[in-house]
C-alpha cells in the first residue's frame, strides 16, 4: 500500500497553531519503526493540477486562496492560525497526495491512502473547519469524469458530519455520500448527504458498531466500483473535539467491517485520513497506526 506523505503536511502548519500538526510525522515514523513485511510503501506526493481542484471549487475562491488573497473572516473560518507562509504548498501537496491515491487506483492497486487529506468542511467557494479544499470531492469528480469510474461510495466515519462534500456532490447521481457523525457537534448546521446517521454524545463501542452494521446494511444496495474511506479517528473517548466514547478496540472493530464490506463486493479502497486530537496526541498517533497497519494487506 502506498502512503502518500511530504515533510509540509507537519511543517506547513505554524507551529504556534492548536492544530496538532506534529500527529503526521509521528504516525509516519511510528509505521516506518514498525516491519508491516514491506506493506507500506511511503511516497512524496507532487503538488495538485489546478485544473483537478476546478473540478469542484470555484475559481475565484482557489485563485485568491492560491494568490494569499482571502480575507481574515475566510481564514478565521478555516482555522489553522497563525497563518503560515507554507500553508499554500502544504495544501496543494496534501490535495496532490488524494489525487495519487486515485491514480493509484487506477492504475489496478487495489488500496492506496493519504496521510492527510479527508477535508470534508471544504465548500465549493470557501474553507471551514481546517479544510482548504475538499479532496474527497475533487477526488470523487475525477474518478467520474476523467477515469470513468461509474460509482464512488464515499464512507465518512469521522466524528464531524463530511457537510462540505455533502454540499458539493449534492446533485452528482454517480457519487453516494455516507456521513455517520456525532449529532451535537461540529459543524453546528449540518447538510443532507446521501446518507446521514447522527449519533449521541457519549455513545460507546458496542450501541457505535451496532449503528455501523445496520447502515453498512444499507449500503449493500448501493453499487460502488470505488470506495473512499474518510477513517478520522475523533470518535475516541480521549478525543478533545470527539464527543463519543470509542475505545481501539472499538475503532479496530469499525476498520474490520469497512474493510471486510469493502472486500466482499471487491472495490478498491482510498484512505483519506481525517480528524483526530486526542490529547496526548500519542492516543490518535496509535489509532491511525492501526489503521494503516490493519489496511496495508488489503486485496480483492
Amino acid at each position: 500500500m502506498n502512503i502518500y506523505y511530504h515533510p509540509l503536511y507537519t511543517y506547513g502548519i505554524d507551529s504556534n497553531s492548536s492544530f496538532p500538526r506534529e500527529r503526521y510525522e509521528l504516525i509516519r515514523n511510528s509505521l516506518e519503526a514498525e516491519s508491516n513485511n514491506g506493506l507500506i510503501n511511503f511516497v512524496e506526493p507532487i503538488k495538485a493540477d489546478v485544473r483537478d481542484i476546478y473540478r469542484a471549487h470555484t475559481k475565484d475562491y482557489v485563485d485568491r486562496f492560491l494568490n494569499s488573497k482571502l480575507s481574515n473572516k475566510e481564514i478565521r473560518e478555516i482555522g489553522l492560525k497563525p497563518w503560515s507562509s507554507a500553508i499554500v504548498d502544504r495544501t496543494m501537496f496534501l490535495t496532490g497526495g488524494s489525487l495519487k491515491a486515485l491514480e493509484d487506483i487506477n492504475n489496478g492497486s487495489p488500496i492506496s491512502s493519504n496521510l492527510g487529506g479527508g477535508t470534508h468542511h471544504a465548500y465549493k467557494d470557501k474553507g471551514s473547519g481546517f479544510c482548504i479544499f475538499n479532496d474527497l470531492a475533487i477526488c470523487a469528480l475525477k474518478a467520474i469524469n476523467h477515469y470513468n469510474f461509474k460509482k464512488v461510495l464515499i464512507i465518512d466515519l469521522d466524528v464531524h458530519q463530511g457537510d462540505g462534500t455533502a454540499s458539493i456532490l449534492s446533485s452528482i447521481d454517480e457519487i453516494f455520500t455516507f456521513s455517520m457523525h456525532c449529532k451535537k457537534n461540529f459543524p453546528f448546521v449540518k447538510q443532507k448527504s446521501d446518507l446521514d446517521i447522527s449519533l449521541d454524545e457519549g455513545l460507546n463501542d458496542e450501541h457505535y458498531i451496532q449503528i455501523l452494521k445496520k447502515s453498512i446494511s444499507k449500503l449493500e444496495a448501493i453499487d460502488s466500483d470505488i470506495i473512499f474511506f474518510q477513517a478520522g479517528v475523533d470518535t475516541l473517548k480521549e478525543d478533545r473535539y470527539g464527543k463519543l466514547n470509542l475505545s481501539f478496540d472499538g475503532l479496530s472493530f469499525r476498520n474490520k467491517l469497512i474493510y471486510e464490506f469493502s472486500k466482499r463486493r471487491k472495490n478498491p479502497v482510498i484512505i483519506f485520513m481525517g480528524g483526530g486530537y486526542s490529547k496526548p496526541i500519542n492516543k490518535t498517533v496509535k489509532a491511525f497506526v492501526e489503521l494503516f497497519t490493519f489496511f496495508s494487506d488489503y486485496s480483492f
